[in-house]
């Protein structure tokens, strides 16, 4: 696992620094579950849910690396247009984007526990939830990571510096030091941004 990836997040945000020994635990968590043959679900609140539609796109195709299709692949396609044309990805799903199971489950039942339906539907042995919730304390999120828990499935969670009811759930807690929503999220940016490209750069490296 290459470290450079998080020394140089840190040197370009120093606030981070005591962050590095809970974003190196992430990125190996992250990085067994994919040599497992698992996928990451990520979940999320408003600003949060973004955060979970644009980590699944960096993961999904290519990041900083181009991640064309090995040979054996292409001929899958008879070396067509298309092979030429698609990448290798790294599975995520973004929970928030998913709506109709969202609102269906909302209008029928308990809308606290939205995040934890999808958790318990979709995950399987080798995958890893990641959280994002600045306060720490957002009930849906509470749950997702129980529902994880009960799974059998590792987590994660980036939180404000409180962290909250996340800090006593997840298996690896990001503590973003800062407390106001907007300074929590201007930061846990270049956090995923270092999973992603680190996670990349030991896969798709040739």
């Amino acid at each position: 696992m290459n470290s450079c990836f998080i020394e140089n997040l840190i040197a370009d945000y120093p606030a981070l620094a005591v962050c590095r020994e809970s974003i190196t635990q992430a990125l190996q968590l992250l990085i067994s579950c994919y040599e497992a043959g698992g996928k990451l679900l990520c979940c999320g609140n408003g600003g949060s849910s973004a955060d979970c539609a644009h980590l699944t796109g960096e993961l999904m195709k290519g990041f900083l690396k181009k991640r064309p299709l090995m040979p054996a692949e292409k001929e899958r396609f008879g070396n067509s247009a298309l092979a030429d044309g698609l990448q290798r990805g790294l599975p995520a799903v973004s929970l928030p984007s998913q709506t109709a199971v969202m609102t269906a489950f909302i209008n029928d039942c308990n809308p606290d526990y939205v995040y934890a339906q999808q958790v318990y539907a979709l995950a399987r042995e080798r995958d890893l939830l990641l959280v994002f919730s600045t306060s720490g304390n957002s009930a849906n999120i509470v749950y997702a990571l129980e529902a994880a828990a009960a799974k059998g499935i590792a987590s994660i969670a980036i939180t404000g510096e409180s962290a909250g009811k996340c800090g006593g759930r997840a298996g690896c807690v990001i503590k973003i030091p800062a407390r106001e929503t907007y300074r929590v999220q201007e930061l846990t940016l270049p956090v995923y941004h270092c999973l992603a490209a680190a996670a990349e750069d030991y896969f798709f490296s040739e």
